[in-house]
């Protein structure tokens, strides 16, 4: 099939290049690619994949655009606040390139759907800010045989990497559980606007390269970016062996809900999820136990809107606070996205509190679920 009139002049820089040309332009409008995530990674690769002509371009989102994504998630604008992610990406990127056809998938990937999804596209992009996606995306890759490219930002820095089936290592390889690849989300730590639209354009370089079998892919090498000292540094990696997923004598052959990152021994603190705290909430009665909400997010977050009755102890000084915590009855920590609050509940049974909560899925997740006006900060 050649191409149309009018995708000759939009692709005509493409077909300059002898790399791409005709055919090469070709193959990139009969390839499927999906993108984990429509944040601040998925938005500038999602905006660069679409304008070059990429067929078809699957998203996966359960998130609504809110208004701290605007200072990096450069595909939303002040009127896509409140809108579902996917569905208001849709909408920007066909009026980028109405020749792209696009697939948006509104809900929260899980070892249930996970190889499902990963099966229908040729590479799949992983721009998501949880630790246990993004080993849910590296496992469904490997066992379906399917190319990824990951990336991740946190504060001033980034880092990226390929995996190809048979070809070099895979994520669990360079970071073989989520320990030793932990660190605080956007949300918690903070993140440069710019950064995301540097990681997220070389994921899409990346992809583009795999797709046209051009240049070098980051196969067995972790690209690192700094953004304070403008530097790239380059970190090569083998596959191991023992890797879980990949290795001589994998023990991952299946895809399973992967444990919390931070979660003690099952039973030690229950996680609540919006509609059980609710539930909770709503149940309550004066002459009953008392249920206690303490809020762990910083004081300028806990400012812009918090839960009824919630009291504010950040992080930082609820180790102090545990003792008077102590009989208080059912308490359950609350924080933005989930983190914090499971940290809480690890410092309070390191203390002796007994059977403390948490709200998974944090205040987002009270939002999407209960409460839509609430305001985050």
């Amino acid at each position: 099939m050649t191409l149309a009139p009018r995708e000759l002049a939009r692709y005509s820089r493409h077909l300059l290049l002898g790399e791409v040309g005709l055919a090469g332009q070709e193959r990139l409008r009969s390839a499927r690619v999906l993108i984990v995530g429509a944040g601040g990674l998925g938005s500038p690769a999602a905006l660069y994949l679409a304008a070059c002509g990429v067929g078809t371009l699957g998203l996966v989102d359960f998130d609504r655009v809110e208004l701290s994504n605007l200072q990096r998630q450069v595909l939303f604008t002040t009127a896509d606040v409140g809108e579902p992610k996917t569905a208001a990406a849709c909408t920007r990127l066909a009026a980028l390139n109405p020749e792209v056809r696009l697939e948006p998938h509104a809900r929260e990937l899980r070892a249930a759907n996970a190889g499902e999804l990963v099966d229908a596209y040729d590479v799949v992009l992983d721009g998501s800010d949880r630790l246990d996606t993004r080993y849910l995306v590296n496992d469904a890759c490997v066992l379906r045989r399917r190319p990824l490219v990951s990336a991740a930002i946190h504060r001033f820095e980034g880092q990226a990497m390929t995996y190809v089936p048979g070809r070099g290592p895979c994520y669990r390889c360079l970071f073989p559980s989520a320990t030793d690849a932990g660190a605080e989300s956007c949300a918690e730590a903070g993140v440069l606007g710019v950064l995301p639209g540097v990681l997220g354009t070389l994921q899409a370089t990346e992809a583009i390269k795999l797709l046209l079998g051009l240049g070098t892919p980051l196969v067995g090498r972790l690209l690192s970016y700094d953004a304070l000292a403008l530097e790239f540094r380059e970190f090569p990696f083998a596959r191991r062996p023992d890797c879980a997923v990949c290795g001589e004598r994998p023990t991952i052959t299946a895809l399973a809900e992967p444990a919390p990152a931070c979660a003690p021994a099952a039973g030690a603190w229950r996680s609540l999820s919006a509609n059980e705290l609710a539930a909770l909430l709503a149940e309550a009665r004066p002459d009953g136990p008392p249920l206690v909400l303490i809020d762990v997010r910083e004081p300028h977050e806990y400012a812009a809107g918090h839960l009824p009755g919630a009291q504010s102890v950040p992080l930082a000084r609820l180790e102090r606070a545990l003792d008077s915590l102590a009989g208080a009855g059912t308490v359950v920590f609350v924080c933005r996205s989930g983190a914090r609050s499971e940290r809480a509940c690890a410092l309070a049974l390191e203390r002796g509190l007994r059977a403390p909560a948490h709200l998974a899925g944090g205040l987002l997740g009270w939002v999407r679920w209960i409460d839509p006006q609430l305001p985050l900060a």
